[in-house]
């Protein structure tokens, strides 16, 4: 069974564009793939077509070997572009091979672990009382976790009064929703080390399942630091492109929860490589899928198959363009359960895809009160 042709379809949710990739082959089946650099999806696109004359014609079954040519023939180590590229094809190719065997792609990955997969939905609001109300509502809806963000001013990130706002935070929805409802505050890489610091001991008696992403993602060895001076547990990983950015937080035990991105860190052939790793150091997942219903599928059959997952990031139920996407993963009580369709389970109607053509986007962009850039 070889690959006969690639398309790309940057598909307008909304707010934000997904990144379909749709890998034909010779026998009929067909394989659909996500890539996971957001407002960067034209450079992803080009990518994805740079690397076609590499695939075409090749043996679809040959996965491991695929992602080694792609991520390598270009001599010089792939990034965040290529990477982003690579995960989407790779997510294609192992639909493929479940449509192939027919059976679902966690068969593949060595079967369920599970019999569902835990999420948390976004629960901000620009206020306390609105984070509040949201979080009661999740509840109500039948999540058993809550996340929310590091709070801002509008486009304003002050760092100290954002502590003092998420601190406050922390305690109002944890007395809102109580004891057995678990908490997630994601940092968003908005922190240095000592406000990091300031903030992960203050949360403590919130009792967190993790703080997400409190420091920037460029220098690993950052998190030394950190770690020193907090009990609190951390998740981390959301930006990081292969096994080898993972490899200083897991060998030195600075995390606990791996925030793997399966449709930028090289797709369900490099998740699992990292997965494996994280397991020797007692490391759980807690995959990041802000992305579309092929990530949300892709990131439940790695979740299924791994003896080590926490959580699995789900912004909301989905169903989201149901003419793009007319069978979606399952949502049950704060759960994703298990398909048992073959491949991902996922179905793409490219007529539909290509009525939400791509527009331009930028992400939302913060500043602190003195004109200077910060991440959102």
């Amino acid at each position: 069974m070889t690959i006969r042709d690639i398309n790309v379809f940057p598909v307008w949710e909304g707010w934000r564009n997904y990144l379909i990739v749709k890998v034909d082959t010779d026998e009929g089946l067909y394989g659909i793939g996500e890539g996971g650099l957001t407002w960067r999806e034209l450079a992803v696109l080009e990518t994805i077509n740079s690397l076609k004359p590499l695939l075409i014609g090749q043996d679809a079954t040959r996965i491991e070997h695929l992602w080694q040519v792609m991520f390598r023939s270009g001599f010089f180590p792939g990034e965040r572009t290529l990477s982003s590229a690579i995960s989407a094809i790779d997510i294609a190719l192992w639909d493929i091979q479940g449509k192939a065997f027919g059976v679902p792609v966690y068969r593949l990955l060595g079967g369920r672990c599970r019999d569902r997969v835990v999420c948390y939905p976004h629960c901000d609001s620009s206020t306390t009382d609105g984070l509040v109300e949201n979080a009661k509502k999740a509840v109500t809806d039948g999540w058993k976790f809550i996340r929310f963000h590091l709070p801002s001013d509008g486009d304003v990130l002050e760092p100290s009064r954002a502590v003092r706002r998420a601190i406050q935070a922390c305690a109002a929805v944890r007395e809102a929703v109580g004891d057995d409802i678990e908490l997630l505050l994601d940092v968003h890489t908005r922190l240095d080390p000592a406000d990091a610091i300031t903030l992960c001991r203050a949360v403590e008696p919130y009792r967190l399942y993790f703080v997400e992403d409190p420091l920037r993602s460029e220098n690993t060895a950052s998190y030394h630091q950190l770690r020193r001076h907090v009990a609190v547990p951390l998740g981390v990983g959301e930006h990081y492109a292969s096994k080898w950015e993972f490899r200083e937080l897991i060998e030195h035990d600075l995390i606990n929860y791996a925030r793997v991105d399966v449709c930028l860190v090289g797709g369900l052939t490099e998740a699992k490589k990292v997965a494996g790793w994280c397991e020797t150091h007692y490391i759980n997942l807690a995959p990041h899928n802000p992305l579309g219903p092929v990530s949300a599928a892709a990131c439940l059959h790695l979740d299924l198959a791994a003896p080590n997952f926490g959580v699995q990031e789900l912004p909301r139920k989905p169903g989201a363009m149901s003419d793009v996407f007319p069978v979606q993963v399952e949502w049950k009580d704060g759960y994703l359960l298990p398909p048992d369709r073959p491949g991902l389970g996922v179905e793409f109607d490219e007529d539909a895809a290509r009525k939400h053509p791509y527009q331009p986007g930028q992400t939302p962009m913060l500043h602190r009160e003195d004109g200077a850039f910060t991440n959102w």
